[in-house]
């Protein structure tokens, strides 16, 4: 039997099993092995005699076990599975879906502008990603990622697939008691949806809006020009529909989505303003900025960081840098392939 949801700390969430948050929707935590948060939420929809999964967790065995012994609690098992609805093409929210569609012939459905990014993931290549850094004055950090790729044993791309359906902007999917409306959210990803049951008040925010802590933003394969800009906008759509309890892809279920947009949007007007204040103080890359500036709710050093959230935290600082272009508040030139900003 499953149980009520009732995970209000920080860490409460992460405990297994199958969790009602909602009439006829339950929230599973699945593991994250070797990943720094942990666990992916999925959430199981009643539709029928079956099943519809919001986002579907990561390709790891453990994953999967988690997910059948959680379905077990339901009185379910995966053959119930009839559909996944994903938010975005990251690994812990899409991989699970391909692997469960490859041998149960489950169908997966993503927003569609998630094409551009996954065509790259697909044709094996990281050349933007690369360049990306190159520009934010990174290149240590990308020749980390060069000599990291030559020595793979598995091709970037093998855990994925293209989806059987490309979910458009306010397409509607019609189950049994409910209506989900596609809410397009770019900035996290460039294709990044959430799915909206207004008539029961939720909204499945994938990584859009999270509880605790913030999506990264900026680093991508099909990077917009403005992807901060980007999120901010997504905020504010999301912030003009009814306040709906909050069904996070990371951390607990909240009742309210508008008070945490409220403090996304206060972050990051905070987090333009320290950054216009690391140029104003001498730093002229994005590396440098992103050296210069704490990290986490715990105020990080930069070098304390790990390479992979190093690398997230120059993709960031250069979403802010650029963002502060945009706005006027900072002028940038390209030297030697290097964006390079100074205070106007």
């Amino acid at each position: 039997m499953a149980s009520v949801d009732v995970a209000q700390g920080r860490h409460d969430w992460l405990n297994s099993g199958a969790f009602e948050v909602a009439p006829g929707v339950h929230r599973i935590p699945l593991p994250m092995p070797g990943d720094g948060l942990r666990a992916v939420n999925v959430y199981a929809i009643e539709d029928g005699d079956g099943l519809v999964l919001v986002d579907s967790g990561w390709a790891k065995p453990e994953a999967r076990t988690a997910l059948e012994s959680a379905l077990a609690e339901l009185g379910r098992e995966l053959g119930d599975v009839r559909r996944f609805l994903v938010t975005h093409a990251h690994r812990d929210h899409y991989t699970l879906g391909v692997e469960l569609r490859r041998t149960l012939g489950v169908p997966v459905a993503l927003g569609a502008g998630e094409r551009a990014s996954l065509d790259i993931l697909l044709a094996g290549t990281h050349d933007r990603q690369l360049s990306q850094l190159d520009r934010n004055g990174a290149a240590e950090l990308a020749d980390l990622i060069r000599s990291s790729l030559d020595t793979e044993a598995e091709p970037p791309g093998e855990d994925f697939e293209r989806p059987d359906e490309w979910l458009e902007a306010d397409t509607e999917v019609t189950l049994t008691d409910r209506t989900l409306r596609v809410v397009p959210t770019p900035g996290h990803t460039r294709g990044h949806v959430v799915f909206v049951d207004e008539r029961n008040s939720l909204l499945f925010a994938g990584d859009h809006v999270l509880p605790h802590i913030t999506p990264s933003i900026g680093l991508e394969a099909a990077r917009t020009a403005l992807p901060l800009g980007d999120y901010l906008d997504s905020l504010r759509r999301v912030r003009e529909l009814p306040d709906m309890r909050l069904l996070p892809a990371h951390g607990p279920v909240t009742d309210s989505t508008h008070s945490r947009v409220d403090e996304l949007l206060a972050h990051h007007e905070q987090r333009l303003e320290d950054t216009e204040g690391v140029v104003r103080d001498g730093a002229e890359t994005a590396r440098d900025a992103a050296g210069e500036l704490g990290w986490t709710r715990r105020d990080r050093a930069f070098a304390d960081l790990d390479v992979f959230n190093r690398i997230l935290a120059v993709g960031e600082t250069g979403a802010h840098l650029d963002l502060l272009v945009a706005r006027g508040r900072l002028h940038s030139s390209i030297v030697d392939g290097v964006a390079r900003y100074r205070t106007i």
